[in-house]
């Protein structure tokens, strides 16, 4: 069969939101003669969102409308809906506020069609609204065309939980019975990713963009995925890995089940640990019961293969202690890159440990592993000064480690957050203090070239043998370096100039130049205190 051939049914669900449904449906007919049908299933929406569809579907023969009598409280319910009405060979996802990108249908019917697979995947991209900068979702799984003839052939796809940058064979969900769970249930992917597994499809990957995944921060209700103020959203998470984990055992992908509890420990556990100190005690408590009660469940084999990996040694001190304790490092080990911030302390036969209080979590591994992938620590101070800024480096010794490579500079990039271009470039030589345990460096930071924006400060840390280490760098806080500096420059007139803390306790830096820059930044601050 040619993939221009109508063979795919694309499953739109939305429930109260009419501001974005129409563009989604519309970006879905925009594919093309091989999309047979859109199925938009509307969850009893009360915004007119049903209406809306109704008109779009009057001019548009391949748009048939499926309204439910009762919200589901979920993404699974409606999507199961479409799994149902489906008439195609093949069926794919798309959420109302999301797109697909041009040509995504056909890239992936023919990777499916052409090497008869019963699923073909794409590369997502995660678009920030308003700013409209792309980060590529799990970017090397889909670096180059593959053919995966089992899943266990590719552990790497537990890590790409989305339903909705893949194709299906319809008669094979049907086939297996795979469907999403029902009702009010979060991470419903998690749970639908692993039955399509646990079937063992043979899959297509493709390295074209096929979905564009839409990150509202500002919007009045947050996506589940954003939405992790909440401590039912932490358990929702461990439950729906909890599924995929079983599910995956109980096919007998012992192999796929070990990847579903890696990614927990590197993915989730890393990002919800980097809010920690943002949340009430209250949260911190709760939810470090329930991660030490799902760590529980894990096999030794989870957490001591590469014991000092971050994700990892993470879990090691929350299931040591019962109560929440070294948020602060903890929060600086779950960053990317990880950073181990002192003290560095050893046990009596010398054994690198991580504290003196919990000397059973050993750091022996630190001893033998490259200088180049430890978790090197970086103090950051900035001091904007009318007369020149300079950004103050301090790297940390680590078990005599550093000190045998050797370190010798570091390359300084502030890149823009929004649109990723490097805003200033230099090097800056390390010299080690008369005690062998710190090396410092400086380096010019020239504010007026950065002009306005959010810049984050990215290090490389180079040895003497050439080999080399990114990290990012941790904000030293006192003493006013974090406050808000308004300086004059030559260029603007005056430049509004804050650095900050990140969540992860990196440095970053917020400039705004001139009075009307100065005064966007105050409209702004306002505007996210009355939201």
């Amino acid at each position: 069969m040619k993939p221009q051939q109508s063979q795919v049914s694309v499953v739109v669900i939305g429930y109260n939101d009419a501001a974005h449904v129409a563009d989604a449906v519309r970006s879905a007919l925009a594919q093309g003669p091989a999309v047979h049908e859109v199925l938009a299933v509307d969850d009893c929406s009360t915004d007119g969102s049903g209406a809306l569809l109704d008109g779009l579907a009057a001019d548009e023969p391949r748009l048939r409308v499926i309204r439910r009598t009762a919200n589901s409280g979920g993404c699974g319910t409606p999507r199961n809906d479409g799994i149902d009405a489906a008439t195609t060979p093949y069926l794919m996802f798309l959420d109302s506020d999301d797109v697909l990108p041009p040509g995504a249908v056909d890239a992936l019917l023919s990777a499916a069609d052409g090497q008869h697979t019963e699923v073909a995947a794409g590369l997502c991209v995660r678009r920030e609204l308003p700013s409209g900068r792309e980060t590529p979702w799990e970017r090397d799984l889909y670096a180059r065309p593959a053919l995966v003839p089992h899943p266990a052939r590719r552990a790497r796809l537990v890590h790409d939980t989305l339903c909705v940058n893949k194709l299906y064979r319809t008669d094979f969900l049907r086939e297996h019975g795979i469907r999403f769970p029902e009702g009010r249930f979060r991470y419903e992917d998690f749970v639908f990713g692993a039955r399509v597994l646990a079937a063992g499809p043979r899959i297509a990957l493709v390295p074209d963009t096929v979905y564009v995944w839409h990150v509202r921060r500002d919007a009045d209700r947050l996506s589940i995925s954003l939405d992790r103020a909440d401590i039912g959203n932490w358990r929702a998470r461990t439950e729906a890995n909890r599924a995929a984990h079983e599910i995956l055992l109980g096919a007998g992908e012992k192999g796929l089940a070990r990847a579903v509890h890696a990614k927990f420990l590197d993915h989730e556990l890393r990002m919800y640990t980097r809010e920690l100190e943002l949340r009430a005690p209250e949260y911190r408590r709760a939810w470090w019961d329930l991660t030490r009660a799902y760590l529980a469940t894990f096999d030794a084999a989870d957490l001591t293969v590469n014991p000092t990996a971050p994700g990892r040694l993470v879990a090691r001190v929350v299931l040591a202690s019962p109560v929440p304790r070294d948020l602060p490092r903890l929060t600086e080990l779950a960053a990317r890159p990880a950073r181990l911030l002192p003290p560095y302390a050893r046990a009596g036969d010398a054994t690198p440990v991580w504290s003196d209080d919990l000397p059973r979590i050993t750091l022996d591994h630190f001893l033998v592993r490259p200088a180049h992938l430890l978790p090197a620590a970086v103090d950051a101070e900035l001091r904007p000064r009318a007369r020149g800024t300079r950004l103050r480096l301090r790297l940390h010794e680590l078990y005599g480690r550093l000190a045998e490579a050797g370190p010798a500079s570091m390359d300084v990039e502030f890149v823009h957050r929004d649109d990723g271009r490097v805003g200033l470039r230099r090097q800056a030589l390390l010299r080690p203090d008369r005690y062998g345990d710190l090396w410092s460096a400086e380096a010019p930071v020239d504010l007026s070239a950065l002009g306005a924006g959010t810049w984050d400060l990215r290090l490389r840390l180079r040895f003497r043998d050439g080999s080399a280490r990114d990290v990012t760098a941790h904000a030293v806080a006192g003493r006013g370096l974090l406050r808000r500096r308004a300086v004059p420059d030559a260029r603007h007139g005056v430049l509004l100039v804050q650095p900050y803390r990140t969540h992860s306790g990196a440095l970053a830096l917020r400039t705004a130049p001139g009075w009307r820059g100065m005064t966007e930044v105050a409209r702004r601050r306002l505007r996210r205190l009355l939201h």
